[in-house]
């Protein structure tokens, strides 16, 4: 993985460290390990390995880096920590790990929030014949799936996005004809449903297809996806004639139709390619400052889709990796960060034999991941015909990807530097202009919910929003409820300001549970003169800055565009126009926290009116009950509407049972 380089450097005297630190350098063993840099302020700056700690980590404390990035990283570190490990391949491996859990400052990141889906096929009996019509486990089902891996299930995949794998399951309802439905809907159907109508279903749940036949079909499915496309066409091909010969003409002509549609699909997905049955292609753009990785997958000889990927701290990164087979010579920027993405990547997704890379990476680095996934690995470099085909398309993928990052992230920053000059804010330091806007909602009163949504470094971060419920006052009382939620939110660091446990101003630190370690730049209140008003009064009794409030009132008729910004400080009215890149942001935040709000409040009001979360939490009643009773009253309102009497003629359900079910959900 990624070490900072060494560069052209100065002959001047290397930075000042303290002697505990140098004396722990000094001793390090010449074994392979892993390396981490932390600052005064106990961050972690770096995380490196080396195949001799001693020689490795010694090279940064004894020569000069002056005018270099690893020079400014080198002058930060006040202490080390390392591991030995026994091999370089662990080492790697510890090392990708602690760089995607720690996420160091002077590493390339790849962060990726959402897990893969996968395509589902629930466990089957393992030996039945054709007697008896058996429960839903019967008749494996197809499905959509993300989340942990059950071992006792079959998972094909994983796949780019849900769309891929949606689209994967409709191509086998049309050729394979497997059940896609829930097994409460199938134990309880009495007819064949739509989907057997338009010949999507083979209609197990009424009996309609022999358990074997079924088997035969599921066993094709799991063979397509795979890729054995050429066997399941041989075997369905020697099932019609058998068929026929035998004169079973109507299953000849099903399996016929079987044909001709897994046929077609096949033509529309043109695989031209038997032997890549499962590949990944990795494409990499630098440009800008910014980079993206496009992974583009492969799976059974089918093309899936791809995925774009776009590092984070790239900029303090781009000039300190190294290629891991030779640390004393520098590789291409694409190659480290293609190299950085295969050992963060593969640390928690599935590998697959073969990559295709746009860049040459590193021999030891296929080998370590094929170590530690047990899959043997190689990476082709420079391919040709298919491949090629699908290296070139990924790398135009990239290419578009990041051309899109780069304009939005390009409108984000005019829009911040609008806002920022209509306001009189500073200009010197817009990425860390930090706005928080406020919202409440409520129906009538009832489960009044505030929002605090927050923007800062030219974007909205959801892991920093936080929702208030508000208590305690006349419900319908908007002004109260922004007065609780301001005082809540503000009151701590009021005090810690004047306590000079911290400061008005500086960078954007990370929200604790009643704020941030600094004021905001700015505090939007969705609301005019009132609002403005009530925000004005919180903040003259925290002694704190009013010039930071402003109220986004709305405008003639509420219509979008015509809102005016309102100042808790006495300056006038501010109209930024309708086109105004400033109101653009504006409006952008403001609906976000109403989003925000509102997405609480209805949670918060459903938890209340139907007792979503009660049924489960009644004494006595289980899966198997809770499953029931939903299914006899149609949902939760159902039960939540539900006499005594009715609740107890549910098989299962005892007076004493169905008394205390209505009690809890009144």
């Amino acid at each position: 993985m990624s070490r900072p380089e060494h560069e052209a450097r100065s002959e001047t005297s290397p930075p000042v460290h303290s002697d505990e630190l140098l004396v722990q350098v000094a001793a390090l063993p010449g074994l392979p390990g892993v390396y981490r840099y932390f600052g005064a302020d106990g961050s972690l700056l770096y995380v490196g390995k080396a195949r001799n700690l001693k020689k490795r980590v010694s090279s940064y404390f004894q020569k000069s880096h002056d005018g270099t990035r690893i020079g400014h990283m080198v002058s930060k570190i006040v202490r080390l920590e390392t591991t030995v490990v026994r091999s370089e391949t662990e080492a790697l491996l510890l090392e990708n790990n602690l760089i995607k859990t720690l996420s160091p400052r002077y590493n390339i990141l790849f962060r990726d929030d959402k897990s893969y889906p996968y395509l589902k096929i629930t466990a089957g009996p393992s030996a039945q014949g054709s007697s008896g019509h058996g429960g839903p486990a019967a008749w494996p089902r197809i499905a959509y799936y993300r989340g942990a891996v059950d071992k006792k299930h079959h998972y094909f995949g994983p796949y780019p996005s849900a769309w891929s794998v949606k689209e994967g399951i409709v191509l086998l309802q049309k050729v394979f004809r497997l059940r896609t439905c829930e097994d409460t809907v199938f134990a309880n159907r009495s007819r064949p449903c739509l989907l057997y109508q338009i010949k999507r279903c083979s209609g197990p749940c009424v009996g309609l297809i022999s358990q074997e036949a079924y088997a035969q079909d599921l066993a094709h499915a799991e063979a397509f996806l795979r890729g054995e496309t050429s066997q399941v066409l041989r075997d369905l091909q020697h099932r019609m004639q058998s068929h026929s010969e035998q004169l079973e003409f109507e299953q000849a002509a099903l399996l016929r139709d079987q044909i001709a549609a897994l046929s077609n699909v096949l033509h529309q997905q043109a695989v031209e390619s038997v032997d890549d049955r499962d590949v990944d292609i990795l494409a990499v753009k630098v440009q800008g400052g910014r980079a993206c990785v496009n992974l583009a997958m492969v799976r059974g000889g089918r093309h899936l889709g791809d995925r774009a990927y776009f590092p984070a701290h790239l900029d303090d990164a781009s000039t300190w990796a190294l290629s891991s087979d030779d640390e004393s010579q520098p590789a291409a920027i694409e190659a480290r960060i293609l190299e950085a993405f295969i050992a963060q990547h593969y640390l928690s997704v599935p590998a697959v034999p073969t990559l295709i890379t746009g860049e040459a990476v590193s021999r030891k680095l296929m080998e370590s991941i094929s170590a530690q996934s047990g899959v043997k690995m190689r990476a082709v470099h420079q391919p040709r015909e298919q491949r090629k085909a699908w290296l070139e398309m990924a790398q135009t993928n990239a290419s578009l990807q990041l051309a899109r990052l780069l304009a939005e992230e390009g409108s984000q920053q005019a829009r911040t530097r609008a806002l920022a000059e209509a306001l009189g804010l500073p200009q010197d330091r817009l990425e860390d202009l930090r706005i928080e806007c406020f919202d409440i909602s409520h129906t009538a009163g009832e489960s009044t919910q505030a929002s605090c949504v927050v923007f800062h470094h030219h974007k909205l971060h959801s892991n920093e929003y936080r929702r208030y419920k508000i208590d305690g006052i006349t419900p319908g009382d908007d002004y109260a409820a922004m007065r609780q939620v301001l005082m809540r939110r503000y009151a701590r660091l009021a005090q810690a300001m004047q306590e000079g446990l911290t400061e008005a101003s500086g960078h954007a630190g990370e929200m604790g549970t009643e704020g941030s370690d600094r004021l905001p730049d700015l505090v939007l209140v969705d609301g005019g003169k009132g609002q403005v008003a009530m925000a004005r009064g919180v903040f003259e009794q925290l002694g704190l800055d009013l010039s930071l409030i402003v109220g986004v009132e709305k405008g003639e008729g509420r219509k979008v565009g015509l809102e005016e910004l309102v100042f808790a400080d006495g300056r006038e009215k501010v109209y930024l126009g309708k086109d105004s890149a400033a109101l653009m942001l504006v409006a952008q935040i403001r609906d976000e926290a109403h989003r925000f709000a509102i997405t609480g409040m209805r949670a918060a009001r459903a938890k209340v009116r139907l007792g979503a979360s009660s049924i489960e939490d009644i004494a006595g009643v289980g899966a198997k009950r809770r499953a029931k009773l939903l299914q006899r009253f149609g949902g939760v309102r159902g039960v939540a509407s539900a006499s005594v009497e009715d609740l107890a003629s549910v098989d299962g359900i005892s007076r004493e049972l169905a008394e205390a079910i209505y009690r809890a959900l009144r």
